[in-house]
């Protein structure tokens, strides 16, 4: 599905409660909750408010926003999920990674959480179970996991490769399935894996600067609101380095890292 498609979907979903939850103020109000930071990541709230507009809500004519960003801080969204329940906001919509969408869930088992790009919501404690979620949370998951299969690609792109790299957050409570993943496919293809464990911008620097000791041919970069965040510094030190890698979403190719 293409983002667009997708954001507007959540949009659609983030709508219909807006119906069930009155205020006291004379507009329902929407709390956004993401992981990253705003900058940089201007159309994705731009799609955001055309699938409201889909459903005949426009910010500050019929519907308002509180909008809550952790700027790539993990250990900020339980605090921010909190301020966004104490507003009484008509629904939570967590995008970002599973991590967001939990720490919604943490805070409220009334308001109704409409998360995204959700890995694993059965894993991650979101829902009960696909076809009987229950409770508070309901949205999107990918059903398929690719970090094997992004392996397998890399592989194909760089077949003579040594060692390949794989960069994490380490600060991402879920981030570790996503890591298990691409080292029980590395194992099972025969493939030697160097695990990049990052946690701040001063550590993806290092992370690089470390990469020749190990004599690295290949980089992939997992799924992380914080990586994407950081894009440009990452692709530059990609491409200083001539490492071929494979990244995850079409933000990365826009921004040169092919």
């Amino acid at each position: 599905m293409r983002r667009r498609e997708f954001i507007a979907l959540v949009g659609g979903m983030a709508a219909w409660p807006l119906y069930a939850y009155g205020q006291q103020s004379a507009l329902p109000t929407i709390g956004f909750l993401n992981a990253g930071t705003r900058t940089g990541r201007e159309h994705f709230v731009g799609a955001f408010h055309e699938g409201l507009k889909e459903g005949s809500f426009i910010e500050g004519r019929n519907v308002t926003v509180e909008y809550r960003w952790a700027d790539d801080r993990y250990d900020r969204l339980s605090a921010l999920a909190d301020e966004l329940v104490r507003l009484k906001v008509s629904v939570i919509v967590a995008l970002g990674s599973d991590a967001v969408a939990l720490a919604a869930k943490t805070a409220t088992s009334a308001i109704p959480i409409v998360f995204g790009n959700s890995g694993d919501p059965v894993g991650a404690g979101l829902v009960a179970s696909h076809s009987r979620p229950g409770g508070n949370a309901t949205g999107v998951s990918f059903t398929t996991t690719l970090a094997a299969k992004r392996l397998e690609l890399l592989r194909e792109l760089v077949p003579a490769a040594r060692t390949v790299a794989v960069l994490t957050n380490q600060l991402n409570p879920l981030a570790a399935a996503e890591t298990k993943e691409v080292i029980a496919a590395a194992n099972s293809l025969g493939q030697r894996l160097q695990v990049l464990a990052v946690a701040t911008e001063a550590d993806i620097a290092a992370a690089f600067g470390d990469l020749a000791n190990h004599q690295v041919d290949g980089l992939l970069v997992n799924t992380d609101p914080f990586f994407l965040g950081h894009r440009t510094q990452i692709i530059g030190f990609e491409s200083r380095h001539k490492l071929p890698t494979v990244h995850t979403i079409r933000e990365w190719a826009m921004a040169g890292g092919l």
